[in-house]
């Protein structure tokens, strides 16, 4: 006998094994027992015959319940039927733990409840998948960065001042100074990039922002690369290829969980082409027109636009030059147009909206001087920040991509919310 995982049970078939998980589900069929176990790694039916086990047995098998905790041993049979072409023939079980009334029963239950429930709703199948296509997004990111010479910084979270403005900041006391919750660990990866060349951090940001969309979260994780030397145009290229490449990825690696998820992966094949539709803020201000928005020249766009100037071509799109009154302060202006920053919005297909922000960043003192005081920053909270200019100021670049946003469109997903395994959302700070 060996104790395996449920992922690794095709290279058992005929041999006897001993699973550790707990009851996903059960059916019963006359003399026999179907019962579904999920230990982390996968599913797997195990197959209970009343006449081949001991009485113990099947009356341990008949008194188990939804989410019981079990270790089951018999033969690995294959079974093409199903999922992992394998099914147990079970030999013996040991119940660890039987499980009572477990609130998350197969019916259907409201968004609240399984939100209040949300540390046993991870079991769920879906919420499985969902978790996996996290994992293995995040972990393409770092690969990305990792095997291009990127550097792994990691930015506070406790920070004394904005990166773009005071409005949407957690405050708090920090020993009787003001801090702050991070809303980006971008201002802290401009120093590293002067020492690194190309640098990365990927953690919690905090935005206190009182929306209630489904596109909005309190607590979010973001990756900010930041390279010296690099200008726009490059910028646009790196955007490009990492979202081409992190969903040929999730395509290739997440199939059983996109399938659980009944996630259309037609719709998320174009992405995984090059390029991506670039156009000018301009010019997709023209293009809402033409649709009959009311857009003018200035505003920032809103859900219905994005997803307007997204399904047009079935990828994401980049809209680029967007005017500087609308931007953060750190954006270099466009040198044909200084009304204009070189800053770049990367708009997913299918209504998902913006993932990736970012820009050129000012690499002049002077002009960031500038910008720092048109406005209104405290000139002391920023003036390391002004440092990077002054000791060597170099032209450089970076953005910011939401991983929640990336993995709800991955995934299909409505909300944020299943995004992360904790949501914190307007009204909700539990669990």
């Amino acid at each position: 006998m060996v104790d395996a995982e449920i992922r690794e049970l095709a290279a058992h078939v005929g041999e006897v094994v001993r699973i550790q998980g707990w009851l996903y589900n059960k059916r019963s069929s006359g003399k026999l027992l179907f019962l579904v176990l999920r230990d982390g790694s996968g599913y797997v039916q195990a197959v209970v015959f009343r006449a081949g086990v001991e009485e113990r047995v099947w009356a341990a098998a008949e008194a188990l319940t939804q989410e019981s905790s079990l270790r089951v041993t018999g033969t690995v049979k294959e079974d093409r039927r199903s999922p992992g072409g394998v099914e147990i023939e079970v030999a013996d079980i040991e119940t660890v733990a039987l499980c009572p009334d477990y609130p998350i029963s197969p019916k259907e239950h409201g968004v609240d409840f399984l939100l209040n429930n949300r540390h046993l709703w991870l079991r769920s199948k879906r919420q499985h998948a969902i978790m996996r296509v996290r994992n293995e997004l995040v972990f393409g990111i770092r690969e990305f960065f990792y095997t291009r010479h990127y550097v792994n910084i990691d930015s506070p979270i406790l920070t004394p001042a904005a990166c773009e403005g005071t409005s949407t900041l957690f405050e708090t006391d920090y020993f009787g100074e003001k801090a702050y919750l991070s809303q980006s660990g971008q201002l802290y990866l401009e120093p590293a990039a002067a020492a690194h060349g190309k640098v990365y951090c990927f953690g919690p940001t905090f935005r206190a922002e009182k929306s209630k969309t489904r596109r909005h979260l309190m607590e979010f994780w973001m990756v900010e690369p930041e390279v010296a030397w690099m200008r726009f145009d490059a910028l646009l290229d790196l955007a490009e290829e990492f979202v081409s490449e992190l969903v040929a990825r999730i395509l290739d690696r997440c199939q059983q969980e996109l399938a659980w998820l009944e996630r259309d992966t037609s719709k998320l094949e174009p992405a995984t082409s090059r390029p991506y539709p670039r156009i000018d803020y301009g010019d997709a201000v023209a293009r809402l027109q033409h649709k009959g928005f009311p857009t003018q020249f200035g505003d920032d766009f809103g859900g219905d636009e994005e997803t307007a100037l997204a399904d047009e071509s079935g990828k994401p799109v980049m809209i680029t030059r967007y005017p500087a009154a609308i931007k953060a302060f750190y954006m270099e202006p466009d040198p044909v147009d200084p009304s204009r920053a070189l800053a770049v919005d990367m708009i997913a297909p299918e209504g998902y909206g913006e993932i990736i922000g970012g820009s050129e960043r000012i690499g002049s003192y002077e002009k960031l001087e500038e910008r720092i005081r048109e406005h209104g920053l405290p000139r002391q909270a920023f003036e390391w920040y002004l440092d990077i200019r002054k000791y060597g100021g170099f032209p450089h670049s970076g953005f910011g991509m939401g991983i929640e946003r990336v993995v709800s469109w991955l995934c299909g997903l409505s909300h944020l919310r299943e995004a992360i395994p904790y949501p914190r959302m307007l009204n909700r700070l539990y669990p």
